[in-house]
């Protein structure tokens, strides 16, 4: 294997002042518009803060990205301003500003468009290996259905890849108090196999990410899964570069020919998780710590595994990744929020059990010779 890891960088930094405005306005005032419309609002309106219109010039860019949420209807109707079409809006103009490479104010940002992105919980971080504590009750996992084929669909979402996986593979044990079952997988990466993973190690970034979103089987949405702090499990692994392809990964790669712009969809046929992540006698040594997930709204409901051992992938086969286009169709590069601080959180590492277990069975055979040497 080569190149292992590789020194992070930040996150895209170009500012977009067409939108500084409306962002600032969307942490500042949501709620005074919600309670006294926005002809109120504009009346007590300060030269910091311009008078809101009806009708906003936008690029045009901007706007088409916002068809789900014009800003046309959300501002018409001034005096039945719904507090989920403002709050709809703000993350539409965050989402636009974070993930395009010529408009972006950078995930320092984030929390105009969710207060959650300034939580104290919030993910990804960096893990320093001589700061987590062992934790017995953290066994191996057991995964099943995940040998078994699909074919799912597979976008180009704008910021990332995503695999919906239909069939519900799940996982059991690692100190998960029931089932989680699988509800889609999507990447981080970098720029043409630079540094992109989310988590870093020791303060040692991976190219690339892979998270596999699981939630709670006692619910049927995401949605609902993330209201419960403990809805939702998301296992990462990384990659790494390696001298030859994997082969494994064949029907990925020839399935992001077919997505390179924003919105584009095909089937991803007949592929199965198990063939995605290393083998399951690799996968022992994880940590695990509570967060959050790693784009808006940043819900602190996660539970975190993040494995030790990566997903060998050959240069390539990683800089394939940089040839997706965001919206505007420059390169998707750089999909990946910068480690956040751990605010006291805990960070635990599986092998406990087996330290213990060493333990016992040391001090066990130091009795034993000890008394094995005692005089009768």
């Amino acid at each position: 294997m080569i190149n292992k890891k590789s020194h992070g960088k930040s996150f895209h930094t170009t500012h977009c002042t067409d939108l500084d405005p409306l962002l600032s306005l969307c942490h500042h005032h949501k709620f005074k518009l919600l309670k006294e419309g926005v002809d109120s609002y504009n009346h007590k309106s300060t030269s910091s803060h311009p008078p809101i219109h009806p009708y906003l010039s936008l690029p045009p860019s901007l706007t088409s990205h916002l068809n789900t949420y014009p800003l046309k209807t959300v501002y018409s109707d001034k005096h039945k301003l719904e507090h989920s079409s403002f709050v709809a809006c703000c993350q539409s103009l965050m989402m636009y500003s974070i993930f395009s490479p010529r408009c972006s104010t950078g995930p320092e940002k984030w929390y105009h468009a969710n207060k959650d992105c300034e939580g104290r919980a919030q993910s990804p971080i960096n893990i320093v290996h001589r700061k987590t504590l062992p934790d017995e009750r953290l066994t191996p996992f057991q995964f099943r259905k995940y040998q078994d084929s699909f074919s799912g669909l597979i976008k180009n979402n704008g910021h990332s890849l995503q695999v919906n996986v239909p069939h519900q593979p799940y996982v059991i044990g690692g100190d998960l108090e029931t089932p989680y079952k699988v509800v889609q997988f999507h990447l981080h990466w970098g720029k043409n196999g630079g540094p992109g993973s989310e988590h870093t190690i020791d303060g040692e970034q991976y190219p690339m990410e892979l998270h596999i979103v699981h939630m709670n089987q006692e619910y049927s949405t995401l949605e609902d899964a993330l209201k419960d702090p403990r809805g939702v499990a998301v296992l990462g692994f990384f990659y790494e570069e390696s001298l030859s392809a994997n082969r494994k990964y064949d029907p990925v790669v020839r399935a992001l020919q077919r997505i390179m712009t924003t919105g584009a969809n095909t089937t991803l046929i007949s592929v199965s998780l198990e063939q995605l992540i290393p083998p399951q006698q690799n996968l022992t040594n994880y940590y695990r710590y509570k967060g959050s997930l790693t784009t808006p709204g940043c819900t602190e409901s996660v539970i975190w595994t993040v494995f030790e051992k990566p997903i060998p992938l050959s240069r390539d086969q990683l800089r394939v990744f940089s040839d997706l286009q965001f919206k505007d169709g420059k390169p998707m590069v750089g999909t990946f929020r910068p480690v956040q601080p751990l605010n006291g959180r805990v960070v635990y590492r599986s092998g406990g059990a087996g330290v213990l277990a060493s333990t016992v069975i040391l001090m066990a055979s130091v009795t034993m010779a000890m008394g094995l040497s005692q005089p009768n």
